[in-house]
């Protein structure tokens, strides 16, 4: 297997991984407290969801790149 696309496949599960992280603790109460009043969710939530969205898109591209090889 290509080293590319291993890598590739990595992020895809890091980003899976990171995504079910944010969400999970976006539901929590204190992040749910935290939105009541701030309307947003705290930085950390916010951190795991954007990164999670990024590994994927990268880890997509990754393997995308190195399947067209």
């Amino acid at each position: 297997m290509n080293p590319q696309r291993l890598i590739g496949i990595v992020l895809i599960v890091l980003g899976i991984v990171l995504l079910i992280i944010g969400i999970n603790s976006s539901n929590s109460f204190s992040d749910q407290v935290n939105e009541m009043f701030t309307g947003r969710f705290t930085d950390t939530t916010m951190w795991y969801i954007i990164g999670g969205a990024v590994s994927i898109v990268l880890g997509i591209g990754l393997a995308a790149i190195s399947w067209k090889r």
